[in-house]
């Protein structure tokens, strides 16, 4: 017996699941970076993280501001404005981000260091 239970985290239907699932997503961390600052507007954000696509940024921020996360402000201006930011719970991951890139900056070399030591991926499952 596993000793897991319903609502237990990061099972089936739990909430803590479905925020590691928003936050393992490739761009969202860095996209959530990005707006830490302040208000930024699209063609700005590309600039800051590069790499990404037009296309993958809008379907990134699209699916932040669904989660709470980000905020779109269009401003009523000729050309049209729009500027995206942090919405409070947004903000409540900026911590965990730097947690995460000193843990980076701290054990990088390792990780680099084990994958060119050629260790065998492990097979799950078996």
């Amino acid at each position: 017996m596993s000793g897991f239970g319903p609502g237990d985290p990061f099972l089936a239907d739990c909430p803590a699941r479905l925020a590691v699932e928003l936050i393992a997503d490739k761009w969202t961390v860095v996209v959530l970076y990005g707006l830490s600052r302040g208000p930024v507007r699209h063609g700005e954000l590309i600039g800051l993280i590069g790499g990404i696509s037009r296309k993958m940024l809008t379907q990134t921020l699209r699916r932040l501001e669904a989660h709470g996360l980000v905020r779109r402000h269009a401003y009523a201006e000729a050309p049209p404005r729009v500027e995206y930011e942090l919405t409070p719970l947004g903000a409540t991951l900026i911590e965990p981000i730097h947690m995460l890139t000193e843990w980076a900056r701290a054990n990088g070399d390792a990780v680099l260091d084990a994958l060119d030591a050629g260790a065998e991926p492990v097979a799950h499952g078996d």
